[in-house]
Order: structure tokens, then sequence, then C-alpha cells
């Protein structure tokens, strides 16, 4: 009888304890992975379900190796706007003739929500250019003030790919230039050359919320042609008499058009999934390491999701991108929670809305569950599935951002072709961490050409490559949290990211909000030393409304503002700071 009475309480302390197994796994990385690229979770776009289940998983994974959950349960929410819809009421009106929306016109996500009625300038591609030697001008002569402009879509080099006209010609950079000249609104209409079958493009969210005070829409040939009756002009004559004289055109339509745009930003509720295991040493367990990785993806891509597929509707399960992130993550919460050696605290971490602009990373780093000095490094793990058994490559980023990271990267080295980038900005979470002058690991087995697409499924993930990986990180992980000193911090290259096209003559030196959180201008979230900004006083959290008196409302307006600038110039850049109007001279 005693026996049996062993025999099962045995079993019921067994059945009680942790149901995971602490060593790092292929079978559980592979686990981890097939739940969270399943089909099932239709790409974990923000907000969804699929978003909300994820986190779950992670948590009770984190719940289950016996990790502290902080902020609420586990989870630290924030807003974020995830998509555009057409409202109730959208019209447009040619004289007595009405439109229907989506089939004749449709605004743009950016579009002020306002009511119109003015003359319409049709005004070539809406470009005012003066560069060097690039020059066009679809505005000489003619004051569309107070009146809504006609233009073409594109600009006058078509053929070319890589045409010096692409930094002007973007929709969001000829809603600028029209509402830098007073324009009531902008109406973008597609010429046979840009589109032959004149579709409107679908109403998407671009990942950034500032919005014009002006409506701009987009519209068919047929109604723009109807704008243009009286001119005796259509949109095929124009656009060919413009290639054929390599010079813009306006003209008054003598049309009156009324619209009323309604364009709702539907705003979604995420989360970061945040645990910790507290250290053992007394005086160390107040410092902390911060181990992280996104959970989202892309949902089912289409227009504005980051899908490399435009054309495609389909699961982006994300299974290298960013599946297998946190599975590395997960893992090594089991074993450091299963081994308890770690002398510093260590706080794990599974970012929400990375691909919407780093949002999940700056929640956490502006709303930390621990002061920021306190954390003393920070390891970003961004696919790591796909290792290439030849070459073995594992890039490294950040290995200047402290002065002991380079040294310790190669003492631990196990083998693998080590690809270090010194910078500590870059396209992952890491980033956030780097602009609190944190030092920073970005791990990673590089990008494929599966990436953003939906080809990136866990068939395709090397799972014996990713648990050398998680290894070697163990191994880095565990000397930065039990070393005697803490890594010393260093700038290692620019708190900004330069842009991937566009040609800057200047730069100011600065790293902006690139989601758009800020809606009064566009926020400062790092300044390099030494870089004009920095010499002429502005400072992190600056909000910059506006660069020699034109107004900046977001990062595409502040691109268009520095593209117009010159070396050796000085000029005034108005700034919100603590609330309070300020206007600092910058010497470029």
């Amino acid at each position: 009888m005693k026996i049996t009475v062993v025999v099962i309480l045995l079993a019921i302390l067994a059945s009680c304890g942790p149901k995971f197994n602490p060593e790092i796994t292929v079978d559980d990385i592979k686990e981890n992975m097939e739940y969270l690229a399943s089909d099932s979770l239709r790409g974990r776009k923000p907000g969804d379900i699929g978003d909300m289940l994820s986190a779950e998983f992670i948590r009770s994974k984190f719940e289950a190796a016996g990790l502290e959950l902080l902020f609420e349960d586990g989870f630290q929410y924030f807003n974020l706007v995830a998509s555009a819809e057409l409202g109730n009421g959208n019209t447009l009106t040619v004289g007595e003739k009405s439109f229907t929306p989506e089939t004749d016109f449709l605004p743009y996500a950016f579009s002020a929500n306002t009511k119109v009625n003015a003359d319409v300038v049709f005004a070539g591609y809406g470009l005012e250019v003066n560069q060097d030697t690039l020059k066009w001008n679809d505005f000489s002569g003619v004051d569309v003030s107070d009146k809504w402009i006609l233009a073409l879509q594109g600009d006058p080099d078509l053929d070319n790919q890589n045409s010096p006209f692409l930094e002007f010609s973007s929709e969001r950079a000829k809603g600028l230039t029209a509402s830098d000249k007073n324009a009531a609104g902008l109406i973008l209409v597609a010429g046979p050359k840009f589109s032959e079958k004149d579709e409107l493009s679908s109403l998407f969210f671009d990942k950034n919320s500032s919005r014009f005070s002006i409506p701009v829409l987009q519209v068919s040939r047929a109604v723009a042609n109807e704008i243009l009756t009286a001119s005796g002009e259509t949109i095929e004559s124009l656009e060919s008499k413009m290639l054929e004289k390599a010079s813009g055109i306006n003209l008054a339509t003598n049309a009156k058009v009324e619209v009323l745009v309604n364009v709702q930003l539907k705003e979604t509720t995420t989360q970061n999934v945040v645990a910790m295991i507290p250290g053992t040493d007394d005086t160390l367990k107040n410092e902390y390491v911060v181990l992280g990785a996104h959970y989202d993806h892309l949902g089912m891509g289409g227009p504005g999701s980051g899908s490399r597929a435009v054309d495609t509707i389909a699961v982006h399960n994300g299974a290298d991108d960013n599946a297998s992130g946190v599975s590395a993550v997960i893992q090594l919460a089991e074993k450091i929670a299963a081994e308890k050696t770690n002398k510093r605290s260590i706080i794990f971490v599974a970012f929400g809305a990375e691909e919407m602009g780093l949002v999940g990373s700056k929640a956490f780093t502006a709303k930390p569950p621990v002061a920021s000095e306190d954390m003393v490094g920070m390891f970003n793990f961004d696919m790591v599935g796909r290792l290439d058994e030849e070459a073995n490559v594992l890039s490294i980023g950040g290995t200047k951002t402290s002065k002991e990271t380079e040294q310790i990267l190669n003492d631990l080295n196990q083998g693998f072709e080590l690809a270090m980038s010194g910078e500590g900005v870059g396209p992952s979470d890491h980033a956030s961490f780097y602009l609190q002058n944190i030092p920073v690991f970005f791990i990673s087995t590089g990008a494929h050409s599966d990436y953003h697409t939906p080809q990136d499924d866990v068939e395709f993930i090397n799972f014996e490559g990713a648990k050398k990986v998680m290894d070697y990180s163990y191994a880095l992980v565990s000397e930065v949290a039990n070393r005697d000193e803490k890594l010393t911090f260093q700038e290692a290259g620019a708190k900004f990211q330069r842009s991937r096209g566009g040609r800057f003559k200047v730069t100011l030196g600065v790293m902006p909000d690139f989601a758009g959180l800020e809606k009064r201008g566009m926020r400062i979230d790092g300044v390099t030393k030494g870089k004009p900004a920095e010499k002429g006083g502005m400072i992190k959290g600056d909000i910059i409304t506006a660069i020699e008196g034109k107004k900046v409302g977001n990062i595409y307006e502040y691109m268009s503002r520095l593209k117009t600038l010159e070396a050796g110039q000085t000029i005034t850049v108005d700034v919100l700071r603590e609330e309070k109007p300020t206007v600092l001279i910058i010497q470029l």
C-alpha cells in the first residue's frame, strides 16, 4: 500500500513539474516554429487573432519555465494604427455629374478628411524640381492657390527604372508640393503610359499614420477627362504632348469639382510579451540583460504590408522572420531558468509590431519595466533559421557598441564565420536599445530570396543550424550576464538610418520616428554627436514642425525639405521641446 501511495505521489509531483525540456533541442525549436509559422495564425499581423494567439503561446512558454511575468500578466499593451478603411459618405461630383467611390475615385490613406468645392487646374505631373541639371516645372505661370490640382501619376521618365524624378514623384511628395502651393487639394490620375488598364490602386496604410491638411485622391481617366471636357484636351493627349516636348503643361479646366473625403485610420491594440529571470548575485541582480525577438509578421500580405510579393494575397508565415528568433528566445529562457546561474537578471521580450516600424521595442524602451541605465546589454534575434552549412556565416550587428563585444564574440566562437557589423542602428528592434546607450548584439543568419514572401515556411528552416546559433548565443548571454564588470558602451555609427532612396546633399544627423507616432510633426529619436543637429542644439525628443518656415508633419515631408538644402547653408528649424515652441539655427 505504501509503495502504491509513493508511486502516486511521485506521479503527481512529476505532473506538477515544468512542462519543458531545459536543453536546447531541435525538436523543441521545431515545435515552437511549427506553431508560430502555421497557416492558422494567418501571418501574425498586429492586432489580428493570430497575433494574440502567438502572444499567448509565448507567454505560456515563459510561464511554464517559471519566469516572472512582468507588466500585466506578461503583456505590455500598446496601440498603433494598423489599417485604413473607406468611411461613409465619400463623394465626388464634376459639375452636376456624380461618381462612385472605389470605382471612379479613391482617396489615399494620408488624405485629409474634409469637403472641398473648388476650380481645377491641370498641372502636368505635379512636379516642381530645380536641382543642378535636373529641372522640371509644371506650375510655371499658374496660380493654384485654393484650387484643385489635377496631375498625372508618375514622372516624365517612366521607362527608366532609375528615373532621377523618382524621389519627387511619389503620391506623398506631390501632396507636399500641392500643400506648399496652398492648393485646395490634389487629384492624381494614371495616364496610359503609366497604366494601360487605368485601375485605381487599393486603399492601403503605408505604415505611417501622419496625414496631409488637404485632400489627396486618385481618379479614373474617365473622371479626369470629364474635368477636362471644356478645355478640349484629354489625359491621353496631354500626356502625349508633354512627353513629346519634354516639358510641363498646365491649363485651367473651367471645371468645378466637389469632393468629400472620409478615410478612417483603424487603431488596434497589440502587445509585447515580457518576463524575467532574477539574478542570483545580491549586487549584480540589479543590472539587466535583455533578450528579444519580434513575433509579428505581414499577415496576408498585400499593398502596404511590406511583402515583396506585391501582387499576392496569401498567408505570410514568417518562419525565419521571425518565428526562428522567437524560438531562440524561448529556448534560451527555458535553459537559463532551469540552470539558475545568471548573476544579473535577464528580461525576455517578444516584441509586437516590429514590421510596422519597431513600434513594440519603442514602446518597451519608452516605458521599460526597469530603468534603461540598468540595462547592460541587449541581444536581438531576427531571422536565425537559415544558416548556410557550407558558408557557415553568422551575422552579428552592433559589435562596436561596447569595447568588449568583439573580443567576447571571438573568444566564444563555436566555429562560425562571423560577419561583424559595428553599427548599433539597424533594421530591427535592437536599434531602439542602442538609442538608449545600451550595447547591442544583433544576431542573424541573413536574408534570402523568401524574405517577406509567402515562401518563408518551416520546411526551409535549417533546424540543426538554428540549434548551433542558439548554443553559441547561450554562451554569449552567459558571459554578459555573469562577467564581473558590465560592458562599456560606446557610440558606433550614426544614430540614424540613411534613406534607401533619394539623393541628399546634406544631413542633419538625426534618427527620425519612422512610424509617424507623433502627430504634431516629426519626432527625433536620436541625435548623432558632431553632426549639424547636435551642434545646433537639437536633442532627442524634439519634434520638428518646420524647416526654413515650411511645415514638417512627418518623415516624408522632412526628407522632401532636406532635398532642397545645400551644404554650408544656415537654416532655421522649428521644434517643439517639452510642449514649448523653439527655433534652432543650424549650420549645414
